[in-house]
């Protein structure tokens, strides 16, 4: 039996000791150079970047909430060089330059660590590596046939058969793997937003928290971002707000809240870290449709999350979402089946957050506001690596100049809009019972999936 009567309903990285107290809330005018919406990573990286490019530019970030509070705070902490979420969804939409984005995120994920390292971040930051295993037949096939092409675009990857990966992590559902060498780093995720907060402040860059923006109000001269008690004032604006955007009416016919949950374990004992190896430490995540993904912490907890990522019809965002006892019971028991030598270990924290989902499952970029205004959005919960790219993405954008990034069709190119409410909410909950369906099956995919794949319109879990 694994205990969850007793856990905490709080993302167990945000609770602990060291959070930074909050900025003042924005109280009256001001003006800056550029202005960014949004304290999460988008946020925070685009205006960390925007000051070491340019250190007399005046940078201010207006932020609902606290820094990292959404999901930059939320998620698993798995920071990948994939900035297409993963091989396949890139290879499928992007063929022509997928070696060119390759090379783009093993540099971004390079460049994180050695921004850790520049600004002395405290995040646990370590380049852990990740173990894609199979669970049944029917995905060890295709991970097989998924590293043939991987390792062709010279990934540093290792095909492990039951035996090996076995020997890596024991747990009794594993048929095979693929080892990523040096495409994953895991983190602290709240830690990480913390530093990267600092370091910003430490650059000169004005932080507002507790204050929502409002509406964006545009001039000939500039543009305003209005909260309840002041504006900003400012030549450029990035658009930083993940799911939670409401600031830019086009942004929603590409996006949808998708809300993921997790279960945090109590440290394990020696004898407990024994009784399933893990002894590299490398992250992991199954190959279901519905897929899940897990970790283990600097003191030996295990995070556990995704499989049951669930669309609350009409996209309706609200604190209460965020706690599902139903998903809890389904994470804990496949936990279960997963590690049985576990028996007994109990969890401290369950929690949820909402992702920003898009329908080609990699982010997409734009301006607004005749080139003043620039976004990125959609990263599907890959998004702990992948912001940073999308920060100098939109930076280019605003500089108006071609770059190697903008260049990109990547960037150019916007994923299938998501049809309006009510349908939207039919599609998308006829798609979840259709993947799980799939998963139920050996994989495979019904008409319906069929023809989603087809249309170039997803979704994911």
């Amino acid at each position: 039996m694994f205990h969850l009567k007793d856990a905490i309903p709080e993302p167990f990285w945000l609770t602990q000791a060291g959070a930074p107290a909050p900025a003042d809330p924005l109280d009256g005018v001001t003006t800056a150079d550029l202005a960014v919406v949004g304290a999460g990573y988008s946020g925070l990286w685009t205006a960390l970047i925007a000051k070491e490019r340019n250190p007399s530019l005046d940078v201010v970030i207006v932020e609902a909430g606290t820094a990292g509070w959404a999901a930059s705070g939320r998620n698993g902490g798995f920071c990948a060089a994939s900035i297409t979420h993963g091989f396949d969804n890139g290879m499928s939409r992007f063929p022509d330059e997928m070696d060119t984005l390759l090379r783009l995120g093993q540099e971004n994920l390079d460049e994180i660590g050695a921004a850790v390292d520049r600004y002395a971040i405290d995040c646990d930051f370590h380049r852990s590596g990740e173990l894609h295993v199979a669970t049944e037949e029917w995905q060890w096939r295709e991970l097989q046939a998924g590293f043939a092409a991987e390792a062709a675009h010279g990934l540093d990857v290792e095909l492990l058969d039951r035996d090996a990966v076995r020997a890596e992590v024991d747990s009794p559902t594993y048929r095979g793997a693929v080892l990523d060498r040096t495409g994953c780093a895991l983190v602290d995720p709240a830690r990480l937003a913390w530093g990267l907060r600092q370091a910003c402040l430490s650059l000169g860059v004005r932080i507002y928290e507790n204050s929502p923006v409002q509406r964006v109000a545009a001039s000939s001269a500039a543009l305003t971002l209005h909260t309840w008690r002041g504006s900003v004032r400012a030549r450029q604006v990035v658009l930083a707000t993940g799911a939670h955007g409401r600031l830019l009416k086009r942004l929603q016919q590409f996006i949808v809240p998708v809300y993921d949950y997790a279960l945090m374990t109590e440290p394990l004992s020696e004898a407990q870290l024994a009784a399933i190896g893990w002894r590299n430490r490398q992250g992991i995540g199954d190959s279901g449709n519905q897929f899940h993904y897990y970790r283990l912490t600097a003191d030996n907890r295990i995070l556990w999350g995704g499989y049951d990522a669930v669309y609350f019809n009409g996209g309706r965002i609200e604190p209460s979402h965020d706690q599902r006892e139903s998903t809890f019971k389904v994470l804990a028991d496949h936990f279960a089946t997963t590690f049985p030598q576990l028996e007994g270990l109990r969890f401290t924290n369950k929690w949820g957050g909402v992702i920003d989902c898009c329908s080609r499952f990699s982010a997409f970029f734009g301006t607004a506001h005749g080139g003043r205004l620039a976004y990125a959005a959609g990263y599907t919960g890959l998004g702990v690596g992948a912001t940073r790219f999308g920060a100098k993405v939109m930076l280019d954008l605003l500089a108006g100049a071609p770059t190697e990034l903008t260049r990109l069709k990547m960037v150019r190119s916007k994923p299938v809009p998501f049809p309006p409410e009510p349908v939207r909410s039919g599609v998308i909950q006829l798609t979840r019972w259709s993947i799980a369906r799939a998963d139920a099956n050996q994989g495979r995919r019904n008409l319906w999936l069929r023809t989603l794949d087809a249309m170039g319109l997803g979704f994911d879990s």
